[in-house]
């Protein structure tokens, strides 16, 4: 690693904190102007912009035969989104749950994981695979629009000022708004790319192996900019968007990303037995830990943020550990399956049953 590798660093940082300022102000405006409520953007525009470059990296590994970066990139990218960035957002600040999240968008991510699941049994994504991914993010993109337009809508009317929002703002403010939200993006890109360069760079002179490198460093440097769009929004609090960025970027990572990945790749993308056997099933876990929590109360408490951090960090040590073959392996998997995990799933399973038993307020 040089001194410019470090420096390239330090500027693809600044790059990210900047364009998530952009980002978040210019898509929180044009939520206002165009009629769509805050989560509705959180969860289409954010979300899609920020996994730019997952699609970037996944397109490129896949025509270059590294199946595993393509892969990996896409799964581990969904469980650092969920663990990570709505742990370290929750720690900032307690992360208020939209309902149409618990009822809608996260049972559809939950169900997105198991099509791919499902759809990797055989061992490869070919591109009939693709094809119906890339059908379900079309029909997510179309309910989510419409959703957001109608929640949008019953702001207006419990406010008593239908359509004021949207008058107020002309022609001009909403072209700014978007100008906002395109150099953001551009400069979150162009942040994580050179965060991903080096990153990988460091992680090959460690003798990791390309499906480790895609479950671990490119999949957290490829999500950067869904760590500076939601920490900002979380900070400027606009907390649906913070939520909604998660959520909809996981959606939008297995079914546009894989779709359009499966779809244009020279060849079928083979999903190797390990990452079937232990990736995919811990993604789909880590979706269906979202069930409840955001079920328990409408909201992330810090706690529970605490708790994703500390499971996110739990995982990643298990990865480093099964690549480089370390004695303490069968310790750490045995304290983790036999110890931490039960007593996390007791405890979400007291907290959801209190929650049912208690009755709602009058």
């Amino acid at each position: 690693m040089s001194v410019m590798t470090l420096v390239w660093f330090a500027v693809g940082l600044g790059l990210l904190v900047i364009g998530a300022e952009l980002l978040v102000r210019g898509a929180s405006k044009l939520a206002a102007a165009a009629g769509i409520s805050p989560l509705g953007v959180g969860l289409t525009v954010v979300a899609f912009g920020t996994s730019a470059p997952e699609l970037a990296v996944s397109l490129g590994s896949a025509f270059k035969g590294q199946a595993d970066i393509a892969i990996g990139n896409v799964v581990g990218s969904n469980i650092f989104n969920v663990l990570f960035i709505l742990g370290i957002s929750a720690l900032i600040v307690p992360l208020v749950v939209n309902v149409q999240l618990i009822r809608v968008d996260v049972p559809l991510m939950i169900g997105a994981s198991v099509l791919m699941w499902v759809l990797s049994l055989d061992g490869s994504l070919n591109r009939v695979d693709g094809l119906i991914l890339f059908a379900g993010i079309v029909a997510y993109m179309i309910m989510a629009v419409r959703a957001g337009r109608k929640e949008s809508k019953a702001e207006e009317q419990s406010a008593g000022a239908p359509g004021q929002t949207k008058d107020a703002v002309g022609g001009k403010a909403m072209a700014v708004d978007v100008g906002l939200i395109v150099i953001g993006l551009a400069l979150l890109v162009l942040g994580a790319n050179r965060f991903v360069g080096s990153a990988v760079e460091l992680a090959q002179a460690m003798g990791l192996s390309e499906v480790v490198i895609g479950l671990t460093i490119v999949a957290a440097g490829t999500s950067t900019p869904e760590v500076a769009a939601s920490i900002m929004a979380s900070i400027k609090g606009q907390r649906d968007i913070a939520v909604g960025n998660v959520v909809g970027s996981n959606l939008f990572n297995i079914l546009g990303i894989l779709g359009i990945t499966a779809i244009a790749s020279p060849a079928s993308i083979e999903v190797k037995d390990a990452v079937l056997a232990v990736d995919i099933p811990i993604m789909t876990a880590v979706a269906l830990a979202c069930l409840p929590i955001f079920f328990t109360g409408h909201v992330i408490a810090r706690w529970e943020g605490a708790v994703f951090l500390l499971y996110y960090i739990a995982y990643t040590a298990y990865l480093i550990l099964a690549a480089t073959h370390h004695d303490a392996l069968h310790g750490f998997s045995v304290v983790m399956l036999y110890f931490a995990l039960p007593i996390t799933a007791l405890t979400l399973g007291v907290i959801v049953w209190r929650a049912v038993r208690t009755p709602a307020p009058r």
